[in-house]
């Protein structure tokens, strides 16, 4: 079976090959780490996790790296204005970072690098950019020449007078052309600095990516990942001065073979902006909804769609998986060893969904389709589905039980259900409201229907 994911660089949907079939390699670029994540910063983790899970069901080797900026203009800021250490503020949020993503089925990458701890990289890149004459030292600052590579709008389809045009951009001191960009900037006395050729200062933005991807991955690698807010000016500037480092003028593919972008999010059709006030925050949705919720919500557009952020696709989707899960538990498993899931005509169906570009929506209608018409099956395709269903739940991120543990304690759990319908019956709202909330600190969710009242677990 093939995979086939849609090149941003060719904008075209390719067949995956890899350049080793032995070790497949991804970058993705990680978070800035100075507040909490937004939902777009969710959307690409999610994204990018389930790529590399469906990478995995076909390779057996999948190196994935996805890097911390823990040094950048906006941290610096940030720690000033709290008056503390750019370390601790960045410790903090890296923390917590991870600590959501994981509430949201989020792998940890194999590879996590932070950007400090790669700054002998960054001067070493730096200085070989120097002398293939692609950039230039000027008051103290380090530049990027755009105009020495000739690929340069390969990716973004807007050449650098495009970018320009129109604008008044009044040329910095430090620059040569207005779309140059920094690879070293100066650092004051009260800011973070580290020693280098042109004195104390701090890495660009775009050379940390550079730097840490080529320490973790070598090049060329297969597949660079990010929003597509990326786009433009960074994956662009990744390329150039990349390339420009493996030599003056080299292709875009000796940097990374394929491009993986994931479209934008908007609030309530609204771009988000922190000076609007409209971010959506993940610590905030965790506080109300399960992170498989939120997990189903940014796979229910295809990844390439924007996906426009409110409370009705939450609120769909806590339905959806409730019904998912609710109809899944209904079907008696056996042991799934006996079925060889790669035989499997349900499982094989759902995963060519994925295989095609990851295509959740489809996947995800072809698990509901198949738990829906489970029983008009016979029985043995009842334990086929629920083979299935186990199986792309996990690999979605969607059902994080293990196998061992597939039933919970029905017995417990319905005794506790008809306690509360009592009470319900007897007005006794408080004892109904705090089985409600034990149950829920179980992490089981429960619904009240015209058929009565039904549960899952979701966690």
């Amino acid at each position: 079976m093939r995979i086939l994911i849609f090149d941003s660089l060719s904008r075209k949907k390719q067949e995956f090959i890899p350049i080793d079939a032995n070790k497949v390699r991804i970058y993705a670029c990680g978070p800035t780490v100075y507040d909490y994540a937004h939902i777009g910063n969710a959307r690409m983790a999610v994204v990018t996790d389930l790529l590399v899970r469906v990478l995995k069901k076909k390779y057996k080797k999948v190196l994935f790296v996805s890097n911390i900026t823990d040094i950048d203009d906006k941290i610096i800021n940030e720690s000033e204005k709290l008056k503390i250490p750019f370390k601790e503020l960045t410790d903090k949020f890296s923390k917590i970072y991870n600590k959501e993503m994981s509430s949201l089925n989020v792998n940890t990458p194999d590879i996590q690098p932070k950007a400090t701890e790669h700054i002998d990289e960054m001067i070493l890149m730096i200085e070989k950019l120097i002398k293939n004459k692609c950039a230039y030292v000027m008051n103290n600052h380090v530049m990027f020449n755009v105009k020495s590579y000739k690929h340069y709008g390969t990716l973004s389809r807007r050449t650098l007078e495009e970018q320009l045009e129109g604008s008044r951009i009044e040329i910095a001191d430090y620059k040569k052309n207005a779309g140059d960009f920094i690879l070293w900037k100066p650092s004051k006395d009260q800011q973070p600095g580290w020693n280098s050729p042109w004195g104390r200062g701090r890495p660009g933005w775009h050379i940390e990516c550079s730097a840490m991807s080529k320490k973790c991955l070598d090049t060329p690698f297969d597949i660079h990942c990010g929003g597509v807010d990326l786009t433009f000016p960074h994956h662009e500037n990744e390329i150039a001065q990349s390339c420009s480092a493996i030599e003056p003028n080299s292709e875009p593919e000796h940097f990374s073979k394929y491009w993986f972008h994931n479209g934008f999010v908007t609030l309530n059709g609204e771009k988000m902006s922190k000076s609007v006030g409209n971010i959506q925050l993940v610590n905030d949705l965790l506080n109300k909804y399960s992170g498989e919720t939120i997990r189903l919500s940014l796979l229910s557009a295809h990844y390439r769609q924007p996906l426009n952020w409110t409370k009705d696709i939450l609120e769909q989707s806590k339905k959806t998986l409730l019904r998912i899960h609710k109809n899944y538990e209904k079907i008696k498993v056996n042991d799934f060893e006996a079925f060889d899931i790669k035989k499997n005509e349900f499982y094989i169906e759902f995963l060519e969904s994925l295989f095609d570009d990851l295509n959740t929506p489809r996947a995800l209608s072809i698990v509901g389709k198949n738990l829906n018409h489970v029983t008009t099956k016979n029985q043995e395709d009842k334990q086929k589905i629920a083979h299935a269903t186990f199986e792309a739940l996990n690999l979605l991120g969607l059902y994080s039980n293990n196998k061992r543990n597939i039933h919970f304690d029905d017995s417990l759990i319905e005794k506790l259900i008809n306690e509360r319908n009592v009470a319900r019956k007897l007005k006794n709202f408080a004892r109904a409201d705090e089985i409600r909330q034990n149950l829920k600190k179980k992490n089981i969710e429960i619904e009240d229907t015209k058929e009565g009242t039904v549960w899952t677990k979701l966690k």
